[in-house]
């Protein structure tokens, strides 16, 4: 989303509304139990990945894939296949 917001160049409050509008089957339900009510402030955009991040990334999961990427090694995979797989898992271990 944020690539997409870059090129089209998207106004800070108009990220969460374009973003939120792409959201389909269980996080469509999910969005609908939690975006605020008429009258209460908008979300900003961090606030929105928080939440989402909060719902589809337990601190548990993330903390296991960090692991994993920590013990990855290449065994039987091609260089390609650990490549993505590095580049897969390297966003739970940002240090």
């Amino acid at each position: 989303m944020e690539n997409m917001f870059e090129v089209i160049d998207c106004p800070e409050g108009f990220k969460v509304r374009l973003a939120t509008h792409q959201f389909e089957k269980e996080v469509e339900f999910w969005w609908g139990t939690v975006k605020p009510q008429a009258g209460e402030p908008a979300l900003t955009w961090e606030k929105l990945k928080t939440l989402v991040d909060a719902q589809y990334h337990p601190r548990d999961m993330k903390r296991a894939k960090e692991q994993e990427f920590l013990r990855l090694k290449q065994g039987q995979m091609s260089e390609t296949e650990y490549a993505a797989k590095f580049n897969e898992l390297s966003r739970f271990a940002p240090n």
